[in-house]
């Protein structure tokens, strides 16, 4: 039984109460939870449903709690029913009941842990989106690791995701860029505010010798020419990068479209259509704070360009005209005023902010080598960019340790201990475990042992079995929350608990028969829980985008 049907069970055992007690079952809630208590000897499970329908129902919440457990007591899969504090159903599930979980796992495989809390549901989901004037650098990197897990998660709760990376090709950072190369293919320094490291005179050096008459050219002539060329580099680096970190993304989206397509002047047309536009000092502002923003905002200025904000607002109608129901955005620290302004947007062009619009804000992270910051890459001149990273620690162990942290901390990742091959690296440690797991199969294999087409759950009586067994059953409520949170740190806290729950069973209860005889029953029960241990284990790496290696 897992905690899913349990819940079941509990609602319909008050359902089948309260009429009993002259209640109409309408006071209960639409969802039923229950919980692992804190303490294991309270039982398997708690549910608070009594205390939540007490009130509604006009009896005191012992006496509902007490009906409910009766009910619940006739179920064959449940042990016992203890009532404890005001009204807290504490519950123990029997063996047979509990034991059931292994073979739940191995029947859906791949699928196990996988909902449909978010079928129906169309997401963008837009992470990174550097400018393509530089390496990706180690802040975003994180959001590499973060989206594409959150894209998996959200996949695995039934929503229609679309990943997505918008290029800012178009602006004044592309000029200072342009500019840059020009800079380096003259053998000349960087222009104020410009970009420096290896990696400028590198595709500077590229772009001279795919247009050789380059430097001959009059200057803005040139600059076209790095710019669309640079540019054109820059992405493509990029997208190799992500590829080598083993995330594709399924729209790589260019802001220089937006202005090429006209859908600067169209958004603007339709937010002066709204009544949300003014003219003041000559430029064209849109009225935000009409919509909680701290300030209005400039769309075109007083020269007759665009702003970025002018981008930002095509930018979210282009989404929304794509079909999107949610648009959801990945950020670093330095733009929580994004928030305000972008809610602002969605109002403005009608939409419900609370429905259509999230926006996510990361915090900052730093590497350390031999517990000092690492701060220097030469080819990029000032910052760790994504190949370093891989590098230095490969893609498994830099995935897992950037989704390991909640987004709202900030994050200072010891390269020594993320190359280390023991239990105190948690990539380590999780792989490790779906590895041995893997090696008890394969040392089956070769005695001729298989766990065969069923199992007797009722065997797997050992504390230690239980808290496997439970553990499993756990994992698509952990996968559940993590994709409505927006949590995926979730995921690998819960994957090293499970390794560790793995560790102590196997180190407690014995699966394999001494010397070459044959397999009791017990030690089947216990091949199918081991399996379906590594099943989960596998999920979950695959819901990081971090193998599961079957050796180590």
């Amino acid at each position: 039984m897992t905690p899913a049907q349990l819940a079941d069970a509990v609602r319909a055992a008050a359902v089948a109460a309260l009429p009993d007690l002259g209640l109409d079952p309408s006071v209960l809630p639409d969802a039923v939870s229950v919980e692992r208590p804190r303490h294991p000897e309270h039982g398997d499970y708690a549910s608070a449903l009594a205390l939540q329908a007490a009130r509604k129902a006009g009896v005191p919440p012992r006496e509902l709690a007490q009906a409910i457990a009766g009910k619940l007591s006739e179920d064959p899969a449940i042990q016992s029913v203890a009532i404890a504090g005001p009204g807290f159903l504490n519950i123990r599930l029997s063996s047979a009941a509990a034991g059931t979980a292994a073979g739940i796992v191995l029947e859906q495989g791949n699928a196990y842990g996988h909902g449909s809390a978010l079928a129906g549901q169309r997401v963008n989901l837009e992470f990174v989106s550097a400018n393509p004037t530089g390496p990706l650098h180690i802040g975003g990197v994180r959001w590499v690791a973060v989206g594409d897990a959150l894209a998996r998660l959200l996949r695995a709760e039934g929503a229609d995701v679309t990943t997505e990376y918008y290029f800012n090709d178009a602006g004044a950072q592309i000029d200072r860029f342009a500019s840059s190369l020009l800079a380096a293919a003259r053998h000349e320094p960087p222009p104020e505010g410009g970009y420096a490291g290896e990696y400028i005179s590198e595709i500077a050096d590229t772009l001279v010798k795919q247009h050789p008459d380059v430097l001959a050219l009059p200057r803005q002539q040139a600059l076209e020419t790095f710019r669309s060329g640079g540019v054109a580099l820059m992405l493509d680096e990029i997208s190799a990068s992500l590829a080598g970190f083993g995330v594709r993304f399924d729209v790589y989206f260019n802001e220089k479209d937006l202005h090429q397509r006209g859908e600067l002047d169209a958004a603007l047309a339709r937010l002066r259509q709204s009544g949300h536009v003014y003219e003041a000092g000559g430029a064209t502002w849109v009225r935000t704070t009409d919509f909680g923003d701290d300030k209005d905002r400039v769309y075109v200025r007083s020269t007759g360009e665009f702003t970025y904000f002018a981008a930002d607002c095509a930018y979210y109608l282009d989404k929304r005209g794509r079909g999107f129901d949610k648009i959801v955005i990945i950020l670093g620290a330095d733009h929580h005023g994004y928030i305000g302004r972008m809610r602002a947007v969605a109002a403005c062009f009608g939409d419900d902010p609370d429905q259509t619009l999230e926006i996510l804000i990361g915090q900052l992270v730093s590497l350390l080598r031999d517990g000092q910051p690492l701060r220097m890459s030469k080819r990029a001149g000032t910052v760790v960019t994504i190949n370093d990273i891989v590098d230095a620690i490969g893609a498994d162990a830099a995935r897992y340790a950037l989704a390991r942290y909640s987004l709202n901390s900030t994050v200072d990742l010891d390269l020594d201990l993320w190359t280390r091959r023991s239990n105190d690296n948690p990539v380590y440690y999780v792989q490790y475990a779906h590895a041995r797991i893997s090696s008890l199969l394969r040392n089956a294999a070769r005695a001729g042992i298989t766990r065969g087409d069923r199992y007797d759950p009722a065997l797997l009586t050992h504390d230690r079995e239980n808290d496997l067994l439970k553990a499993l059953a756990e994992f698509p409520a952990v996968v559940a929350a993590a994709a409505e949170l927006r949590q995926p740190h979730r995921v690998p806290r819960y994957l090293e608990d499970l390794s560790g729950t793995y560790h102590r069973f196997y180190d407690a209860c014995r699966v394999l028969p001494r010397d070459d005889g044959p397999l009791d029953e017990t030690g089947r029960a216990r091949l199918w829980l081991a399996e379906a241990a590594r099943t989960v284990l596998a999920n979950g790496l695959g819901l990081l985008g971090v193998t599961a290696p079957d050796r180590l």
